[in-house]
């Protein structure tokens, strides 16, 4: 087995949704190492997720228009997008691959919690009466709110609503 980033030869069990995630991203294929742990995806956004990555989670993505997404939570214009996609030696900065990781997170725990990544996106675009009447697409511009979604969701998961 590849090291990832860190060094590490073995690859732990993953969780579920983590392993989604990965996936979203194009798995190790596309990564060029495994990451199968919070502390690898870390070192990972540290030396930049390539930008390759980014462009299998956009072709992941089943309602939210890709313009959407990349000014409310990826935080790069679609002509960024663009630069990336015919550039495959890019990755993106610390701050992008931080908020398509927020992203990637939020998508797959609200597949989890709402049955289907279909009704996921449905509900990341749409206001959610628990987050003020918020899209969480676009509270994902923020760390704080991602805190929130990330919250929201978990209440969600656990059938608490208020």
């Amino acid at each position: 087995m590849a090291s990832s980033p860190m060094g590490s030869a073995e690859a732990p069990h993953m969780e579920p949704e983590f392993e989604r995630m990965v996936d979203l991203f194009g798995g190790r294929k596309v990564l060029g190492f495994s990451v199968a742990s919070p502390l690898e995806a870390h070192e990972m956004i540290l030396h930049g997720i390539p930008g390759q990555a980014l462009e299998s989670l956009v072709r992941h993505l089943i309602i939210i228009d890709p313009a959407d997404a990349f000014e409310t939570a990826f935080g790069m214009s679609e002509r960024t997008f663009q630069r990336h996609k015919s550039d495959h030696s890019k990755t993106l900065s610390r701050e992008q691959g931080s908020r398509i990781w927020n992203f990637a997170k939020a998508l797959t725990k609200a597949t989890s919690v709402l049955g289907t990544q279909e009704d996921a996106e449905k509900w990341m675009i749409e206001p959610a009466m628990g987050l003020d009447n918020r899209r969480p697409i676009d509270l994902l511009a923020t760390a704080a709110g991602t805190a929130l979604v990330q919250e929201f969701l978990g209440r969600l998961d656990y059938g608490v609503y208020a």
